[in-house]
């Protein structure tokens, strides 16, 4: 057994992880060892859609399962259980977004893109990723080495794809009151793109969540603050489902 793996219900559902932006499955490489029932899901291809991935996603998934998303992964999240509720027993949302575009959005993601088109993706990489996570450590080649080999291997094409995604989202925060299973919601303190304030708003749009902050940690939670979020993880896997209970006749 890993030294950081969780004891499980063996009958629990797959916990299904969704990266986001220029990111895959090494995003939860803290996940993955701590918990049995952790899986990736679906790769997104080269989808310049959230609904696109999130049939991808439910294309390649099993029956029912407990549903995490990170950043633009939260996104895809929230479009599979648009589609497909009855499958998800539980969701988490990790340092992500239920607004539409702001004003500012498109310019900024194009100039990334056009920046990747003239200089090449290292130097996209390397204009993007050291915000993306808390301020010391931006300066550790441990943290950022592997980060940095994941975005560059993401490629011009899937970060092309993956913003027009973005920037065509569709309207979500109408969804969030129907949302019935638990739902995880988490950030780090120190993420300046997806912060508290915006987690705190989210989770009061939803009947049933439970808001965890994890302290120094940037937008890259799973990587920065893989303990304290493993840590509201397992308690989010084993946290109630009244609808669950519901469904199966229990009550």
């Amino acid at each position: 057994m890993h030294a950081n793996e969780f004891h499980e219900d063996p009958t629990a559902e797959p916990l299904l992880l969704l990266p986001g932006l220029m990111s895959d499955s090494r995003i939860f490489a803290a996940q993955l060892a701590a918990f049995p029932s952790a899986v990736a899901a679906a790769d997104y291809g080269l989808e310049h859609d959230l609904g696109a991935m999130a049939e991808r996603v439910i294309d390649a998934a099993p029956a029912r399962f407990a549903l995490l998303g990170h950043s633009m992964g939260g996104r895809v999240a929230l479009e599979v259980i648009r589609r497909v509720p009855d499958r998800v027993t539980r969701l988490a949302l990790l340092s992500t977004g239920v607004h539409l575009p702001t004003p500012g959005e498109a310019p900024k993601r194009h100039a990334l893109r056009d920046l990747g088109r003239t200089k090449g993706m290292a130097a996209l990489v390397d204009a993007w990723l050291p915000p993306m996570v808390a301020p010391e450590r931006a300066r550790d080649p441990h943290v950022m080495a592997p980060l940095r080999a994941m975005c560059l291997d993401a490629g011009m094409a899937r970060f092309e794809a993956q913003i027009t995604a973005l920037l065509a989202r569709p309207e979500v925060e109408s969804l969030l009151p129907r949302i019935a299973c638990p739902v995880l919601v988490a950030t780090g303190s120190a993420d300046v793109w997806s912060p508290p304030a915006q987690h705190e708003a989210i989770a009061a749009l939803l009947p049933d969540s439970h808001l965890v902050v994890v302290q120094g940690a940037g937008h890259m939670v799973p990587v920065e603050g893989p303990d304290a979020l493993n840590a509201a993880i397992a308690a989010w896997l084993v946290s109630p489902n009244p609808t669950l209970i519901l469904s199966q006749g229990e009550i």
